[in-house]
């Protein structure tokens, strides 16, 4: 499955914005963001999406028009790993 459908200029031309991080989620057009099929269906979920330079967006699909945060594909690998490995059940432990 591709993820990475780039329907607008995210990166530059006229009009766009420039991909920094806090930017409103919805200036990111064009990119394709995607959940966990884990996720509830009250839509409490955290989404991705890989720009076209490589870094990967985040959002709180509960508020899709607010803050985007904007990693290195670095920055993601290394919490995936961590994730993987369990570093993080602690915060989900009841």
């Amino acid at each position: 499955m591709d993820h990475d459908v780039y329907e607008g200029d995210v990166y530059g031309g006229a009009g766009a914005p420039r991909v920094y991080n806090g930017m409103a989620a919805t200036a990111l057009n064009g990119v394709a963001w995607q959940k966990s099929r884990h996720s509830n269906s009250q839509g409490s979920c955290v989404e991705f999406a890989r720009l076209p330079g490589g870094e990967v967006a985040v959002r709180n699909s509960r508020f899709p028009e607010g803050p985007a945060l904007v990693y290195t594909r670095a920055e993601i690998e290394a919490m995936l790993l961590g994730i993987k490995d369990g570093e993080f059940d602690h915060l989900v432990v009841g």
